[in-house]
């Protein structure tokens, strides 16, 4: 198991193009025993999203996100975004583990597309999500917006983007962004049964499932069928030895 921590506390672990090659970083780096990433925020916040100096002239550690951007063209400025998308995908995209945000507190923005991005959530009640992008003028474009429609469904979804509001530990269970909400000093119990738990079943089997249930999001049921047996066949073969 490999644990992840977004550590910087004295900004509530606001995030910076650094942090997002960092996490980048991380994903590429992986090594192939790995089966489970937890991804948690030290202190009490687990992420307040985009440090917002990086968005003035001055920039913050050096990063200036918008006189970057506007130094590119359209397709420099995409092209720019795209790279910070990739420190979000992995945690969703990769077959061979499965990832875990643990939520101890707000998680915004950037913070929660991060968290988003992780197959699965562990919360305490003090958790609360927002997604304030559009009340900022800009859209959510940290790879958050699929999962949270599939979590929630499109009205859902859109109501949360487009109010900003606060979406808390009830409501994020009620809604499936949480997959569990325990009190604050349950938390790290919480998570490690649920670790030992995902490494209780064969690894194989564990990350066939993974491939399976994330086809079933876009796949219609034939396909989805399909998906299914041809994936059970190499594991039964397996079962059986050579012969």
């Amino acid at each position: 198991m490999v644990t992840v921590t977004l550590d910087r506390p004295a900004t509530r672990n606001a995030q910076t193009p650094a942090t997002w090659r960092a996490l980048e970083a991380v994903g590429s780096a992986l090594p192939g025993s790995a089966r489970i990433v937890v991804l948690r925020g030290e202190g009490t916040v687990f992420s307040a999203g985009i440090d917002l100096r990086a968005f003035t002239p001055e920039g913050v550690d050096g990063e200036r996100i918008l006189v970057d951007m506007g130094a590119r063209d359209d397709a420099g400025a995409a092209e720019l975004i795209a790279g910070y998308q990739q420190a979000f995908a992995w945690w969703h995209d990769l077959d061979d583990v499965i990832t875990v945000a643990v939520v101890q507190g707000a998680a915004v923005g950037a913070g929660f597309q991060l968290a988003l991005a992780c197959d699965l959530r562990v919360c305490t009640t003090a958790a609360r999500f927002a997604m304030r992008e559009t009340s900022l003028g800009l859209v959510p474009d940290l790879t958050g917006t699929h999962p949270l429609v599939r979590a929630v469904g499109y009205a859902r979804a859109l109501e949360i983007c487009v109010t900003g509001r606060w979406v808390d530990a009830d409501e994020a269970l009620r809604l499936g962004l949480a997959t569990s909400v325990v009190a604050p000093d349950a938390l790290d119990a919480a998570v490690s049964g649920l670790t030992a738990a995902l490494l209780s079943a064969p690894v194989d089997a564990v990350r066939a499932t993974k491939s399976v249930v994330r086809g079933a999001v876009g796949n219609d049921p034939p396909s989805q069928r399909r998906l299914e047996r041809e994936t059970q066949v190499p594991l039964i073969r397996g079962m059986l030895g050579p012969r």
